[in-house]
């Protein structure tokens, strides 16, 4: 077959923007965790792990984010490497440190916040997060490796469906998150900041926010120029 550049030039255009979604997701994703923490009033499960870690160990959020996430990069690579792609490095080097300038940032121009702007945080946060989740999601260039453990689990060692399988990863996340909490002095009132409202309507209602932003953004920013005619 001949060499056909129309659809060499499509081709690439395609990857090029689903690696620029990709991108544009991950740092959206990033400062939405930024704003969640300055709510206090929970975070998505992973981070409520990350969360109690934080606290325990002393070093940077986003060099802790790294190593936590090389841990689960290489259970991924051994067990099934399907699921690792360009996203899952992108993630995995880049998520960890915007979350924490993010956070820093936001200290600094909100402080001190009432109920009444952390629970405007905890819904900006909600729809940027959704909105990140649908960009990156929808590009299709590899899950995060947190994401990778359920899917590892119910797909490849077929363990149970992959809704159940998230759910007991989800709830050992919370478990670990909190019993690390305290295990670092935290208090047992503070527990809602990195497991509360948040974390439930992570739980249950991100779902259907994310395909609301996939049908009208996400998908399609896909599209070609051409097709979109």
């Amino acid at each position: 077959m001949g060499f056909d550049i129309k659809k060499t030039k499509n081709y690439l255009k395609t990857n090029c923007r689903r690696i620029l979604m990709t991108l544009v997701g991950v740092v959206i994703c990033a400062i939405s965790v930024g704003i969640f923490k300055i709510a206090a009033l929970g975070v998505d499960p992973f981070q409520s792990l990350m969360a109690g870690l934080d606290n325990l160990i002393p070093i940077g959020f986003g060099t802790l984010y790294i190593i936590v996430n090389v841990i689960l990069l290489t259970f991924s690579l051994i067990a099934d490497r399907h699921y690792i792609g360009i996203a899952t490095f992108i993630n995995l080097f880049l998520l960890g440190y915007i979350t924490q300038w993010t956070y820093d940032f936001l200290q600094k121009v909100i402080v001190n916040p009432n109920i009444y702007i952390r629970i405007l945080c905890l819904v900006v946060g909600i729809v940027i997060i959704c909105i990140g989740s649908a960009l990156y999601m929808t590009a299709d260039l590899g899950v995060s490796t947190y994401d990778a453990v359920a899917l590892i689990i119910s797909k490849t060692w077929k363990k149970g469906k992959f809704q159940y399988v998230r759910v007991v990863t989800d709830l050992i996340c919370v478990i670990l998150g909190c019993a690390l909490f305290l295990l670092a002095g935290g208090a047992v009132k503070d527990i809602p900041t990195i497991a509360g409202v948040g974390t439930i309507i992570t739980a249950f209602f991100m779902g259907p926010l994310i395909e609301f932003f996939n049908v009208k953004i996400a998908r399609p920013l896909l599209k070609s120029k051409k097709a979109s005619k």
